[in-house]
């Protein structure tokens, strides 16, 4: 299969999942919620936050959606994240995974 070349890709979306401890879960939301509104400001992207219907381990599973990133998100994605301090609210590590349209691959 061909890699695309960055001009090639037409819009990226980026999908970010981790596990939150119970005890967290209000502190991060307000922190998270901050985090994006300001991510919408600055780099007009959309972003939604999700999280997995059911509770595992004494966590759950939330999910940061960013819709048609910028090439340049993930860097300004990666100081919000120190700024706002979540790292230290989450179990482990944050995975992020980015997707394209299907029509930019074809």
């Amino acid at each position: 299969m061909r890699q695309m070349q960055p001009a090639e890709i037409a819009e990226m979306d980026i999908f970010v999942y981790y596990r939150v401890p119970l005890a967290n879960t209000q502190a991060l939301l307000a922190a998270v919620l901050d985090m994006q509104q300001s991510l919408a400001r600055q780099m007009s992207v959309s972003a939604s936050l999700k999280r997995r219907p059911e509770e595992k381990d004494g966590c759950q599973t939330w999910m940061e959606v960013y819709a048609r990133v910028p090439e340049d998100f993930l860097a300004a994605l990666d100081k919000a994240v120190a700024e706002a301090g979540l790292m230290s609210q989450i179990e482990d590590r944050r995975h992020i995974e980015t997707f394209v349209d299907i029509v930019a691959c074809a």
